[in-house]
């Protein structure tokens, strides 16, 4: 499997690899940074946290078409990563002017000193650079393939995924194990981490792009495109759409629209799940002379889950699709909402005891982290795929820009929900659910999930027609 590849497919790996340990290493400890040493309230970090992720998703549509237009591949993941490793830098630097005496009283809003505005600096630029990066290094893998090898392809993309996975997982430990001590000042070690990764991964581009970034002829991937004069083009007419072209493009949105609801829940990892991991479970191991396991290393359980189960799912599907039953996508998406929002079911039951004062194992997170990862892996996998299978060809990129718009919104409801998390003695409410303990705040998810899930399933038949034969 590994010996048929390219060598370019690995520099691309081991550089997606340290550029996703950076993203995953800085957001495992993005929120614990903000309530504890900006001494930002949870309402107010969840919504700036919602706000960053939604735009890290928005961006790479905006650097795609600078890419495709201008730039190339290689130059826009070259800026992209030197603008994310100074963003993670800026980061570190904002916590190195940490104040422990301003720790008074939480805040609800920016007062611009410089830890702040350095935060804020490496914030943007970590958007900005994530634009020009994320869309280009992952189109990159199938330029290295000849363009009838499907199957080799697919193999490639399956170990450019490890790479992805391989980093997630490493992030947490690292970052966290150096931020996350319970020392507000020490999180500047866990940003450098994340910095020190982002510049490694980009190393390793360097380094090889010339060599080893190439066709199967030898010629060079990636470069600046090559202006095309107008009088040059010769245009097609254009021709509208049919009907079949219609449908399709409406199960696009649709299913786009339902993608919302899954990421909105499961996104929650960073922020509200965080705060639960901190406050309300008992990570102290006695066996271990006491050792507090840190809250952002629970960030690493959806990594783990994948690395282990995803084979498994793959077998599954497999086997399934050889009796031709295995499940259609809108099937398969309707299970992932409802493996979703089993995990909150537990997080539910675990969260009663925590209402009562009492911290609650490890164990309950570690469950509900898994089923979001058995729903993730019954979702994820083919949205990209469906959203590529569905499209006109002449609106292949736009719909797909429509796929990152659906992550994108839906980072940002993960803030604004999270935003609703219960501090002691208040409440909040949405549609007039009184929310006033941590129960009341999961069950959300639950019902969201649930009922997004159920609806789906009912329009399956009706999805499925109008695919037209696409599975």
């Amino acid at each position: 499997m590994f010996k048929s590849h390219p060598k370019g497919l690995y520099i691309l790996f081991f550089t997606e690899m340290w550029e996703r340990f950076s993203y995953y290493g800085m957001r495992a400890i993005l929120s614990l940074y903000m309530i504890n040493a900006l001494f930002f309230d949870k309402a107010f970090t969840s919504s700036i946290y919602g706000y960053y992720t939604g735009l890290v998703y928005l961006t790479p549509l905006a650097g795609g078409y600078i890419a495709d237009k201008f730039w190339g591949n290689r130059r826009s993941i070259i800026v992209g990563g030197i603008v994310m490793a100074i963003g993670q830098f800026a980061l570190a630097a904002s916590s190195y002017y940490f104040i422990p005496s301003a720790g008074t009283a939480t805040v609800s809003s920016f007062s611009y000193n410089l830890q702040q505005i350095l935060f804020l600096t490496g914030l943007t630029l970590l958007i900005v650079g994530n634009g020009f990066f994320k869309p280009n290094i992952a189109t990159m893998v199938g330029t290295l393939y000849p363009a009838d090898s499907i199957k080799m392809r697919d193999s490639a993309f399956t170990i450019f995924y490890m790479g992805i996975n391989l980093g997630a997982l490493l992030a947490p430990f690292i970052a966290g194990g150096l931020g996350d001590t319970g020392n507000p000042a020490d999180f500047k070690y866990g940003f450098l981490s994340a910095g020190v990764g982002m510049v490694l991964g980009l190393l390793v581009f360097i380094w090889g792009k010339t060599k080893y970034l190439v066709t199967p002829e030898g010629e060079q991937v990636g470069l600046v495109p090559e202006r095309i004069a107008k009088n040059d083009i010769q245009e097609k007419p254009k021709e509208p759409l049919t009907l079949v072209e219609k449908q399709r493009i409406a199960v696009i949105f649709i299913l786009a629209f339902f993608v919302i609801f899954f990421w909105a829940a499961f996104e929650q990892a960073g922020v509200s799940l965080t705060f639960f991991a901190e406050e309300q479970t008992d990570r102290v191991i006695g066996w271990l002379s006491n050792y507090v396991i840190p809250a952002s290393f629970f960030q690493s359980i959806n990594p783990i889950a994948i690395i282990i189960f995803a084979p498994i799912f793959a077998w599954i599907w497999t086997k399934l699709g050889d009796k031709d039953k295995e499940p259609n996508t809108p099937i398969k998406m309707a299970m992932g909402l409802f493996l979703l929002s089993l995990g909150f079911v537990v997080l539910v039951i675990g969260s009663k005891m925590a209402d009562t004062g009492v911290k609650v194992s490890p164990f309950w997170l570690i469950a509900a982290y898994t089923l979001h990862t058995f729903g993730e892996l019954s979702l994820s996998p083919i949205g990209l795929s469906m959203v590529t299978k569905l499209s006109p060809v002449r609106f292949a990129s736009l719909l797909m820009g429509v796929w990152f718009l659906a992550n994108a919104a839906a980072n940002w409801l993960a803030g604004m929900l999270s935003t609703l998390y219960p501090e002691p003695g208040q409440t909040t409410s949405i549609l007039g659910f009184v929310i006033s303990d941590l129960s009341s705040f999961f069950t959300i998810f639950v019902v969201m999930a649930i009922i997004a899930s159920v609806i789906l399933f009912l329009m399956n038949k009706v999805l499925i027609k109008m695919m037209h034969g696409v599975k």
